[in-house]
């Protein structure tokens, strides 16, 4: 059976490098990503320039409508999805909670835990036995800040990462008879850009020698826990929290 991988968020950063990773090792991935197509299309340009089989395609994932028609289009090209990471997040600039807005909450929540609902929703809906499905795996990205709180800086975008670990913990034993696994990856201080949006696009650098390990870490070693867990030697796993953190 050929898997079908769609990565939510793939055109940079941890989501790129778990595409082109899964693409290397035989899956068709389709590379979500909201506005910045340029970086999708690279993502894609670059799995095929190298044999593999890739599409990109645009939904903001917290819009229920675009997302349906995302799993849409990856139907119609590559069959019924066996695969997904819900990658796709946000963070804001660095507040207190006493300075945050209801819009910026409403943001958080929307893209980074409705929307993870949403794909995670209409995935079940193609992988799930009950569906007439064959099975498949879900990798949820979290955050070593659901366990930190990330105080004075960003206390909703932990939180948001806080309900995925338990949402991926519910929908792993919701569907663990219907042939699908569901785990999560809990990445720590990570060399991507998702710092600068946030206005901080030294973060990861100075706060490396908070890590045990005394550095940063890579979107590859994060795409390497991610394809561990979608493949068949993680089998047995499921409602898994893996922290990829350096020891912090």
């Amino acid at each position: 059976m050929d898997q079908v991988l769609l990565i939510t968020g793939g055109g940079r950063g941890i989501g790129a490098a778990t595409a082109l990773l899964a693409a290397s090792r035989g899956y068709a991935v389709a590379v979500n990503y909201a506005t910045n197509s340029l970086a999708a299309d690279e993502v894609v340009r670059t799995i095929r320039e190298k044999g593999g089989s890739a599409m990109a395609v645009q939904a903001d994932v917290g819009d229920e409508a675009q997302v349906l028609a995302m799993f849409q289009k990856v139907d119609a090209r590559f069959g019924r999805l066996t695969a997904l990471v819900n990658n796709a997040g946000v963070v804001d600039v660095s507040v207190r909670v006493d300075e945050m807005s209801v819009a910026r909450l409403e943001r958080m929540f929307r893209i980074n835990v409705i929307g993870s609902f949403i794909c995670a929703r209409e995935a079940v809906r193609r992988m799930s036995t009950r569906y007439g499905g064959s099975g498949g795996a879900i990798v949820n990205i979290s955050s070593g800040a659901a366990r930190l709180g990330s105080p004075g800086q960003y206390v909703d975008y932990a939180a948001s990462k806080g309900a995925i670990d338990t949402f991926t913990i519910g929908l792993a034993k919701e569907v663990a008879e219907e042939g699908i696994r569901v785990n999560a990856v809990r990445p720590g201080l990570i060399d991507t850009e998702i710092h600068a949006s946030g206005g901080m696009p030294d973060r990861a650098f100075e706060l490396a020698p908070t890590v045990p390990m005394k550095r940063t870490g890579t979107a590859e070693e994060i795409a390497g826990a991610i394809l561990w867990l979608l493949s068949p030697e993680a089998s047995y796993t499921t409602t898994a929290l893996l922290d990829v953190t350096g020891g912090r």
